[in-house]
This record gives structure tokens, sequence and C-alpha cells, in this order.
């Protein structure tokens, strides 16, 4: 029966043969293995210890073998412990635990010698790539024992690559692992890791950042105006455009048509001054580099300028003549203000509507003054149409009486007043 126990860089193995008993160990190549051979119940009998060719390296706590590599670390009744320094490969195999008892007894110590791999080397197929292109890497670990394992991180992200074992010489190993993925943009400037694991040795690796060439990224953004854009305002706009390598060129078109010929371009800046409605469309910003080019596009729409309403002043002119001619006047005015907004419906969420309280304070004014100049207008009308009326009747009255008076000369010719009067009563 053996159990198996795991101490920093050693691995042990306790072996047990009758009350004689001893552990396998595992060292790395340069340190020092420690061999012990212990007895359960010693009556007494003598205890060594042997190399794998059965040479006696101790007979109790005597050293016959030449080799000063070898000491003594403890000796008793109970236990022969022996170090061995500066292992190397020629040190590896099974070396004998001795009791002499009738008959004698042996337990074996299995010496395995750990070579780590060499420093690890990570080299890439190319060392600029462009986006969406495939790229392979490859990392080496040479001359370990046993065979290393290898691993991959791009980032924080593990990838998986093939590996390939080589066998080279007295059990040494070269192991080779090659990694192919496709780069994106994203990666310029990530570190690609190869990880070796051994158990020889922790945290061994290598790395090598990604250098990735991309086509620009273009934006548009629009400096003035801050809302909408109106006719005879200015618009003027920037294109940011950043890629690998830095775009060299960035020119402006408009799809479908021509720039404005007044339209100022400086470098990465697009100004039109005073605009109007001939001016909509879709303007776009190119700009290239040696990967490819990208745009963005802007679609312009000019909106109606704003109206401002004057407001209006209360004269105190008499004549009917100012007074006809005011009221359409104002009406006229006041009419294209009542919705400062209506040109602006397309605008989705619309343009602010302001109140102007001024403004509504004159058009009332107008209104009353208007009321008072017709209320005046009316009255005049009416006295001079009274008057015209009371002539008339008074004229009839005389007439009738002038006809009766020619009736009664008629008739016989009587005039005295008395006949007069009696006949007006």
């Amino acid at each position: 029966n053996s159990l198996q126990t795991v101490s920093g860089a050693a691995q042990n193995i306790p072996v047990q043969s009758q009350n004689l008993v001893t552990d396998d160990v595992s060292v790395v190549e340069g340190e020092t293995a420690t061999i012990s051979c212990r007895v359960k119940n010693n009556d007494d009998s003598v205890i060594q210890l042997l190399n794998p060719n059965r040479q006696t390296i101790y007979f109790r706590d005597v050293r016959p073998l030449k080799d000063s590599r070898f000491q003594l670390v403890n000796f008793s009744d109970n236990e022969l412990r022996v170090s061995l320094s500066n292992v190397s490969l020629s040190d590896e195999g099974r070396y004998v635990c001795q009791l002499y008892t009738d008959p004698p007894q042996e337990a074996y110590a299995e010496i395995t010698v750990l070579v780590p791999p060499g420093n690890p080397i990570i080299e890439s197929q190319e060392e600029v790539v462009n986006e969406g292109n495939e790229t392979e890497m490859t990392c080496i670990a040479m001359g370990s024992k046993p065979a290393s394992t290898i691993r991959w991180m791009k980032g924080d992200k593990e990838l998986q690559g093939k590996t390939d074992v080589q066998r080279t010489y007295d059990k040494m190993y070269t192991v080779t692992s090659r990694l192919t993925f496709t780069v994106t943009r994203e990666d310029d400037g990530v570190p690609v890791i190869c990880i070796v694991d051994h158990p020889a040795v922790k945290d061994f690796q290598a790395q090598k950042y990604l250098e990735v060439q991309y086509k620009p990224e273009v934006k548009i953004v629009v400096e003035f105006p801050e809302g909408l854009t109106r006719e005879g305002e200015n618009l003027e706009l920037t294109c940011q455009a950043k890629g690998k390598p830095q775009p060299q060129q960035i020119n402006w078109v408009k799809v479908d048509d021509d720039v404005p010929s007044h339209a100022v371009i400086m470098g990465s800046d697009l100004l039109i001054e005073n605009l109007n409605k001939s001016y909509n469309g879709t303007y776009r910003c190119v700009a290239s580099n040696s990967v490819g080019e990208s745009y963005d596009d802007y679609i312009l729409y000019v909106y109606d300028a704003l109206t401002t309403t004057p407001i209006p002043t209360t004269t105190t002119t008499t004549t009917t003549a100012t007074f006809t001619t005011t009221i359409p006047d104002t009406t006229q005015d006041t009419a294209p203000s009542a919705d400062p907004a209506s040109h602006d419906s397309r605008a989705g969420e619309g343009a602010p509507r302001t109140v102007d309280h001024a403004v509504i304070g004159g058009v009332v004014a107008v209104v009353v003054f208007a009321m008072l100049c017709l209320l005046i207008i009316l009255g005049r009308y009416f006295a001079r149409h009274k008057g015209t009326y009371f002539t008339h009747e008074a004229k009839g009255a005389d007439d009738a009486a002038d006809a009766d008076t020619a009736i009664i000369n008629a008739e016989g010719g009587h005039n005295n007043s008395d006949e007069k009067k009696e006949y007006y009563i």
C-alpha cells in the first residue's frame, strides 16, 4: 500500500515494506533531495542507504561513498536521513533503504528530477494586423521534464490553442502551441499572454501586445446653431475622425448634389452662412486611411425664420380717415403672430412657444380704440340723419298751410285771420 502526499516542490510517496518505511521524492534540478529510511520497531538492526547502482551511501552514520553532495541529516535507532544537494538528471533513479535483519528488509525511494522549461518564446505571424484579418501566434516551451502545458489569454479572456509535444533527448520535451484568431479594433494594445504550467515553476509566462490597424471612426458634431436651423442663420459642422493610422484625408460632400458654392470648408469643418431652404439635403463627411474609408451623414432641414410682431402704438388722431385705415392694418399685422412656432411643426419636439404680454396688451388697446372710433362714427351718423328728419317734417307742414290758403282763396277770397285761426284749430 502507498499514500501520496505533496509538500512544496517535492512529491513524497510513503512506501512500506514490513517494518521499514521510506518516501518517493520529486526535486527540481539543482535543488536538494532528502531521503529518509525509517524503522517502526527496530531491534538494534543496522540501517544503510544504497544508490541506484546498489553502492552504499551510508552505513549507519558512516559514508563509504566519496560524494560530498550526500550529507547525514539525522541518525538514530529508528531513522537514517540523508540529503543530496545540487541534484542533476544523473541522480534520478531508485534508492534502497536496507535493514539488516533475518531475512533482510528493503524499501525503495524513487527520486524524480524535474527540469523546468526555458523562458517561453512567443512569436506572431505579423507585427501589425488589419482589423477583420486572422493572425497566428506561437509559444514555445523548450527543454522541460516532464512536458509543459501551455495556456493562452487575450486580455482577461482565455483562448484555446493547438499543442504539439516533442521528446528531444534524455526524457526532455519541447512543447509548441499555436493560437489563431480574428482581430478587431478593440484588440489594439491588448496583451496576448502565453502561460506555461509546469510542476517545477509557477507563473511562467510571456506576452506580446497586439497592434491592430483599423479604418476611421467618423462622427459629425454640430457646433452651431444649438437649436433648429432656420433661414438666414449660419451652420457650422465639425467632422471628428480617428483611426489607425490617423486619417490623413477628410472630405465634405453633399449626397446627390453639389455643396453650396459659398460654403467654406476648412479641414474638418464645414461652414454655410445665410441658410435658405435650397440648401436642404444630406451632407456627408468621408475620412480615409490605408485600411479603408468611413463616413457619417448629417441631414439638413432649414426651417422658416422666426417672425417678430411689432408693438402697436396708440394715437390720438381724431380724423375719421385715420380711424378707418388703422383698424384693418392692425388686423393684418397681428394675424401671422398667432402661432410663432407653426413653421416648426416638422421639428419633432417643436420650437418653444413664448407669449409677449406687451403684444397682447397692444392688441387689446387697438381693439378698444377701434370700437370707440366706431361708436363715434355711428353717433355722428345718427345725429346728422335726425336733423334732416325734423327739417323735412317742418317743411311738410308749411306746404300744407299754403295749400289750404290757396283753396280758401279759390272759394271766396276770404282772408281774415279769424277764419284761418279756426281752420288751424
